[in-house]
Formats: structure tokens, C-alpha cells, sequence
């Protein structure tokens, strides 16, 4: 060290940190965490194949004074995306707002559903879902708000059948344009060399991807979070919010589900390797839905470090959609899912949900008009 060069120093915890920092990995190796990922408490409405729709309970009694929101989650991943824990819970901020807010949730998949193509969940699944939550808000229009693969399904719904009572669409995280999913290139590749024989053959042998194989590829597409996550934790061992949040994205990365063999083979050989929906039209059958159909408003939110989404990958929407009366992007920090429900979703990607869903109320406008 040269000369006449004060040291650096080093910072040296408060007594109070060091405290908290005890109490908190007691709490979390001891004790067996701290995250509160207790779930909202909520109804059964309706039930079906692949499909259980519950009601979320009003808290404190709150006057409900919106039309409803149902949350649509994606395939292979736990509907519990939308209520991680207790303060990073969008179900929880709807809530409190006061929406009359519904869930769809698949179930598990198991290997007698291979058969099950994506056509099922866009065509028989989700608008049985909308019918049924529109039913029990007194036939008021809903408001889908759908993350990653349930954003694209939602708008595939609305695009197919106009005469579902929709009144708007959110997409989070939700790709339009899969050749900008650069982590996709690989598995472009070995598509075209084996002639997509490779990953058909391993689709028809398993049956689709399983629960484990899902879990591992979400867990892959931030390793570099994975890898620092000992050092994470030790500088963040003092604040209990911090390592609430990771212990419940591990707890949710943990419990991922399987793909039917039927709908991965759809994904894997029309959406990753042939980009069929950046055309804005994919058919099921004689069926073929075009997104210029879609005519109720929309709103597209990509996260800014998703890999798996891309902010252009999401926001490739807006050219499929010449008839909606509104298209609007948004821009959030976080990843695939923090962009949904991490520490910073409050302040961004919520606040362009709360604004988009109040502005597209249709109750609300009903009681403007009569006012």
C-alpha cells in the first residue's frame, strides 16, 4: 500500500444487525423458515376437468365496487405464482383494493393426460373458467390477468370466442416472438439438426416434460442467482424481507408441474422452432384463431433481466393486434418471475395493473354513467 493511502475500511455490523442476523437463521434453518406462504383463503365456484375455479375471500368485509379479475396462471407451474407469500402477493394487492378476484387452477398433470393438446386448455378450459366467474359476479365482464404461458392462452381464449364476457387482458411475461428468446437458440438448433426427432422422441417416451425436468430448467435459467446464492444470503442475512423472498421463490421453483405430452410437443415444435404465433394466427384442427380478432383492451408487461421472456418477445404483441382498442406496454425490473410478484412488482408492474384494470372497469364506468 502506497504511502500517505488511508486503509480501507471495513464495515463492521451494528450490535442490531447482528442480532437480527442470529434470529433470522434460527428462524430459517431451525425453525423451518420465514416466508408466511399460508394461502389466501378462497371458495370453490366450479370444477371440471383441468380446471377448479375458487373465489377469493373479501378481507375485513370490504364493499366490492369492480367488475372481476381472474388470475390465469401458466401451465406446469403452480397457480400459487400469484400468492408467493405474504407481501409479494398480487392476489393479496388485488384484494385489498377491493376486486372480486378469481383463480383458475389445472391441478397436477399426470401421464394419462398426454393426450391433452393446448386447444384444450384455449378452447374448453379457460372460457368455462371466464363463463363461470362472469356467473358468479352477477354477469358482470371480466378482467383476465394472465403471466407467462396463461397470458397467451387468456388471449388466445379471447381471440376464438368473442362472445366470452372479457373486458380486458394482462399479459406479464408473456412471449409473442420466440426467436428473441435468445436461451431458445440451442434448442432451435439441435430442432433443425435432428428434424425435431430428438425431443419428439423424448416427448413421446415420457409423456410430456416431467414435474422434476420442468423444475430443473426453471431453476437453469438463473443460475447465476443460484450460484451466489450462499453469498446472497450471508450479506442479507439481517433482513427478514430478503430471505423471505428467496425462501419462497425456492419453496414455488421447488413444486413445478408437468407438461401433458401432447400440449409440450405443440410449444417445442409450432412455437420454439417454427415461431408460429409471432404470425399472430395458430390452428387447432379446422380451428384457426387470429389475434386480430382480439377487440377488447390490452396490456403487455415485460421484465426487464427475463430470459425467458424478453421485453421485445413480449412486447412483439402490439403488431398482432391491429383491432384492439388499446395495446399498451410496460416495462418492469425482474426476472421471469420476479417481474410478477418480486419486491419491486408493488411499485412497477402492479401500479400498470392497478391503473390499466381501473381504467377498463366496466362497473365502475356503469357507476359513472349513473352517477
Amino acid at each position: 500500500m502506497k504511502l500517505g493511502v488511508p486503509a480501507p475500511k471495513l464495515g463492521v455490523p451494528s450490535p442490531e444487525t447482528v442480532i437480527d442476523a442470529c434470529a433470522n437463521a434460527w428462524d430459517l434453518f431451525v425453525r423451518g423458515g420465514i416466508a408466511d406462504r399460508t394461502p389466501l383463503p378462497a371458495s370453490i365456484i366450479a370444477e371440471g376437468p383441468q380446471r377448479t375455479v375458487f373465489r377469493y375471500h373479501q378481507q375485513g368485509g370490504r364493499r366490492v365496487r369492480h367488475a372481476p379479475v381472474l388470475l390465469v396462471p401458466p401451465l406446469a407451474a403452480p397457480a400459487s405464482c400469484f400468492d408467493l407469500h405474504r407481501g409479494c402477493s398480487m392476489a393479496e394487492h388485488l384484494l385489498q383494493l377491493g376486486y372480486p378476484l378469481y383463480l383458475v387452477d389445472y391441478g397436477p398433470i399426470a401421464f394419462s393426460d398426454r393426450d391433452l393438446g393446448l386447444e384444450h386448455w384455449v378452447e374448453d378450459v379457460l372460457p368455462t373458467a371466464i363463463r363461470e366467474v362472469s356467473k358468479d359476479a352477477g354477469g358482470r365482464a371480466v378482467q383476465l390477468v394472465g403471466w407467462c404461458l396463461g397470458g397467451i392462452m387468456s388471449l388466445l381464449a379471447v381471440a376464438a370466442d368473442r362472445t366470452l364476457p372479457v373486458n380486458s387482458v394482462t399479459l406479464i411475461a408473456s412471449p409473442f416472438d420466440f426467436r428473441r428468446v435468445r436461451l431458445l437458440a440451442p434448442v432451435r438448433v439441435i430442432g433443425d439438426l435432428t428434424r425435431g426427432q430428438l425431443v419428439g422422441s423424448l416427448n413421446r417416451l415420457l409423456g410430456g416434460a416431467p414435474a422434476p425436468l420442468v423444475s430443473l430448467g426453471f431453476r437453469l435459467t438463473a443460475i447465476d442467482k443460484l450460484l451466489l446464492k450462499p453469498f446472497v444470503l450471508a450479506r442479507h442475512l439481517h433482513d427478514r424481507e430478503v430471505l423471505a423472498q428467496i425462501e419462497a421463490v425456492d419453496a414455488y421453483m421447488a413444486n413445478m408441474l408437468a407438461y401433458p405430452g401432447r400440449t409440450f410437443g405443440q410449444l417445442y415444435h409450432r412455437f420454439f422452432r417454427v415461431n408460429e404465433l409471432a404470425g399472430g394466427r395458430i390452428a387447432f384442427g379446422e380451428h384457426v384463431i387470429d389475434l386480430a380478432d382480439v377487440e377488447v383492451p390490452v396490456l403487455a408487461i415485460g421484465g426487464e433481466d427475463d430470459v425467458l421472456a424478453p421485453v421485445e418477445a413480449v412486447h412483439h404483441v402490439a403488431r398482432l393486434l391491429p383491432n384492439a382498442p388499446e395495446v399498451r406496454l410496460e416495462v418492469a425490473p425482474g426476472g421471469h418471475l420476479g417481474v410478477l410478484t418480486g419486491r419491486a412488482a408493488r411499485r412497477t408492474t402492479w401500479a400498470y395493473v392497478d391503473e390499466f384494470l381501473l381504467e377498463h372497469d366496466a362497473f365502475k364506468a356503469a357507476e359513472a354513467r349513473a352517477a
